[in-house]
C-alpha cells in the first residue's frame, strides 16, 4: 500500500530551514509520498538532497523529488506572467507543488505541463510485505510446537 501525506505549506512555514528539511525528509523515511502544498527554497532543495545523502543507509535508500511550478508554464502570456510574478513575490513559495518521496518506494517522477506521473517500485513493497508475512508465518509455527 502507498501512502501519501499531504503537508499544506502553512504548517512548514514558521520552521527554520533545517526544520523544514527535518520534517519532510522524516516523513520519507516513514515510506510516505509527501505532497507538499508551495515549494521550498532553491537552497532548501539543494541541502535537502545532500541531507538524504548524508542518511542513505540500508534502510533508508534515498528520495525522489519533483516541483511543479505553474508560474514557469510557458503557456502564459504577457499578463499572466506578470501576475503570477506578483503573486508568487506576495505569497512567497506558495506556488506550486512538491513531491518527495522516498526512493524505496518510488522509482521515478514524470512530469509534464498536463500531468504528473508517479511510478513505483512494485516489487519492493511486495518484498516488504512478504518478509512480514515470512516473520508472522516463522513465529506461529514457534509458537505451536
Amino acid at each position: 500500500m502507498v501512502t501519501l501525506q499531504l503537508v499544506p505549506y502553512s504548517e512548514i512555514e514558521l520552521l527554520s530551514s533545517l526544520g523544514r528539511i527535518r520534517k519532510l525528509l522524516n516523513i520519507a523515511k516513514e515510506d510516505k509520498i509527501v505532497l507538499l502544498q508551495g515549494r521550498l527554497k532553491k537552497e532548501e532543495e539543494a541541502e535537502l538532497i545532500k541531507v538524504t545523502m548524508e542518511e542513505i543507509n540500508k534502510d533508508f535508500r534515498g528520495i525522489e523529488l519533483a516541483v511543479v511550478d505553474p508560474s514557469s508554464n510557458s503557456r502564459l502570456n504577457g499578463f499572466k506572467k506578470v501576475r503570477a510574478s506578483v503573486v508568487n513575490a506576495l505569497l512567497g513559495e506558495r506556488q506550486g507543488l512538491t513531491i518527495i518521496g522516498p526512493a524505496s518506494i518510488v522509482k521515478e517522477i514524470k512530469r509534464d505541463p498536463t500531468k504528473i506521473e508517479l511510478l513505483t517500485n512494485e516489487i519492493s513493497l511486495k518484498s516488504k510485505s512478504y518478509g512480514k508475512k515470512k516473520k508472522r508465518n516463522a513465529h506461529r509455527r514457534k509458537n505451536k510446537g
